[in-house]
């Protein structure tokens, strides 16, 4: 097993909420796509092909100032259940009445796009397996295209982690990869130059209700040592009471903090094995 595979990820459960999760976007996910799509103003080039991974949970709004702001790229949406693909379908299908837009998107799953970007927002942090993911990236993008991406990092909601464990439960859920790492994995997968940084966005919530209701949109608990059974209403008042207690921001409303991690890197061309033994005798 390889070092960079996240330690707390159940891989089945990663499994089974890849295929239960909604196919929309909550909130914090299109307001992640909105401040990641800005960075594209630093990238020299428009992509003529550009490939959105998993656009629906990554975000329709931020997918369409994508569209808008390349509006004569290809693109490809790749969604991997039957029932997303629909759903993509259904959203950005071409009507009759507006034959141009025919061809410019395709919800599509080859093994090859040939994707001068790829964009792929708030998915990596629900990966067991993220390696496998970045490879298929890898081989999805051609040769001097690059890969932009967002997920969430190690500091996210720390403080309902600390309240879990003052009470005595299982872990609140799975630990999140440092944006080093993910930097080490994008260069072990042929990427180059990588660039990683990252922020922290706080929420606020008027209620305990509505701050739980926001992070069962945001995905599940995927740890392996996650409560296993069903849990009654009594624990539920108890925990709604803790977060009334415990999450209290400065200004009196609840509120809990995400760090987002964001990174992009290039598909550099493969080096020919001349060229290989060419720079290690410079090297000497």
């Amino acid at each position: 097993m390889s070092d960079f595979l996240p330690p707390t990820i159940d891989p089945i459960a990663a499994q089974r909420w890849q295929q239960a999760a909604p196919p929309v976007a909550p909130w914090l996910h299109e307001e992640v796509g909105r401040r990641m799509q800005e960075r594209l103003q630093w990238m020299a080039a428009p992509p003529a092909v550009w490939c959105h991974w998993h656009a629906l949970r990554g975000g329709v709004q931020t997918h369409d100032l994508i569209a808008q702001r390349y509006p004569q790229a290809q693109c490809y949406v790749v969604e991997e259940t039957a029932a997303a693909q629909q759903a993509a379908q259904a959203r950005w299908a071409s009507p009759w009445w507006q034959p141009w837009r025919a061809g410019k998107l395709q919800v599509a799953m080859p093994p090859e796009l040939g994707a001068n970007m790829l964009w792929a927002n708030m998915l990596l942090h629900t990966q067991a397996n993220p390696l496998a993911l970045l490879r298929r990236w890898h081989a999805a993008v051609a040769v001097d295209g690059f890969v932009m991406f967002s997920c969430l990092g190690p500091q996210t909601v720390q403080t309902l982690h600390q309240l879990y464990a003052a009470l005595g439960w299982p872990p609140a859920g799975h630990s999140f990869t440092d944006m080093h790492d993910w930097g080490d994995m994008l260069i072990q997968t042929g990427f180059a130059e990588p660039v990683m940084d990252m922020e922290t966005i706080t929420l606020s919530f008027a209620t305990p209700e509505r701050l739980l209701q926001e992070l069962r949109e945001l995905g599940r608990n995927l740890h392996p040592q996650r409560f296993a059974g069903l849990r009654g209403p009594q624990w539920r008042d108890r925990l709604l009471h803790a977060i009334d207690q415990h999450l209290r921001l400065p200004d009196g409303a609840l509120g809990i903090s995400f760090e987002i991690v964001y990174g992009h890197a290039f598909k550099a061309a493969p080096r020919s094995a001349r060229q290989w033994k060419k720079n290690r005798a410079d090297l000497r």
